[in-house]
């Protein structure tokens, strides 16, 4: 149901009946590490090209999802997923390998939460009875797209951010035990003009603030509704031009509350400079680690504010500003 001018509230709240989150040997040494399904000791994942090694761990991470849930495949309508790479295809890929009919997103690294957002809308609606969702990234399929191979060794500026080796899936359905989908703030395009790829931070903290804004005015609750309201991979150069924009605002969130998925990932010895990113960030961080902190009782309601920024290696070269983008879910037990 359509609340506001851009939010959904889920009437039937679906249940996450399962998650998974897959890894890289970096997340495996980050400050989130029991969190995850699955840790591999390598980035080639067994594969003979880092754009395979994501396909598999997006296909782990679905798989797993399945396993734990208890259901079969064929139990399942429809799989939602987004990713980095063009025309989407660590995603379209690996709906080829699941045989699932397939909805590919792309909201760079606000996927997760569109995807999730999307699922929950077709299994309220009653288009579905079981929808799973996913997003990933890959270290170096991101930088060989975005930036410069790893193995050109670039130096990089203090605003650059790490881009996460990693996947992960949500299972949604309409009734069982688990988090549930409450509801959903699609955001708007919002571009401050600034045109740098090692600053995507600061790209996309305007995106992150005009949709917790209109989240808040939506739904006429403020930040004391949830224990926790995460941005999606802002890192710390992002995380704290959001702060500022919000308090230029009257919205002040206090600093136990508000956080950022990339900088909860890994350890601040890391080095990630500003902190990680991807569309496996947010997904990663929300399927493993705070999932598991609401199963355990420590959290009750929680606001994944998902970032992306939408620029392409043909808009950078042709010297386009980064359009950014936020979607918002709202998860409570």
């Amino acid at each position: 149901m359509l609340i506001g001018n851009q939010s959904w509230i889920f009437n039937s709240k679906p249940v996450i009946l399962s998650s998974a989150s897959v890894g890289g040997p970096f997340e495996a040494s980050g400050a989130i590490a029991k969190d995850f399904d699955i840790l591999h000791k390598d980035t080639w994942i067994g594969q003979d090209s880092f754009e395979k090694a994501e396909r598999r761990l997006l296909e782990e991470a679905v798989e797993i999802a399945i396993q734990k849930s208890g259901l079969k495949k064929q139990d399942i309508q429809f799989f939602i997923s987004g990713d980095l790479l063009d025309q989407i295809i660590s995603s379209s890929f690996t709906a080829r390998t699941i045989g699932l009919p397939f909805l590919g997103v792309f909201g760079a690294c606000s996927s997760s939460m569109e995807g999730l957002a999307l699922a929950a809308m077709m299994v309220d609606g009653n288009y579905a009875k079981y929808v799973i969702s996913g997003a990933s990234s890959h270290n170096s399929t991101a930088e060989k797209q975005f930036r410069y191979p790893t193995e050109y060794g670039g130096q990089k500026p203090p605003t650059a951010q790490w881009t996460v080796t990693g996947a992960g899936a949500s299972l949604l359905g309409r009734s069982g035990k688990g988090p549930r989908v409450t509801s959903a703030t699609i955001g708007k395009v919002i571009d401050m003009g600034i045109s740098d790829p090692f600053n995507m931070g600061a790209a996309m903290a305007p995106a992150a603030v005009d949709t917790i804004k209109a989240h808040f005015k939506d739904l006429n609750i403020d930040h004391s509704y949830y224990d926790i309201i995460a941005t999606g991979d802002l890192g710390s150069v992002g995380h704290k031009i959001a702060k500022d924009l919000l308090q230029e605002q009257g919205i002040i969130i206090p600093e136990n509350k508000f956080t950022d998925c990339g900088m909860l990932i890994y350890k601040p010895e890391q080095p990630t400079i500003a902190g990680g990113s991807g569309c496996g960030c947010s997904a990663i961080v929300t399927y493993g680690h705070f999932l598991n902190r609401m199963k355990k009782g420590e959290l009750k309601k929680i606001l994944i504010v998902a970032t992306g920024a939408l620029l392409s290696p043909l808009s950078y070269q042709q010297k386009e500003s980064i359009p950014s983008i936020a979607h918002a879910v709202s998860i409570e037990m």
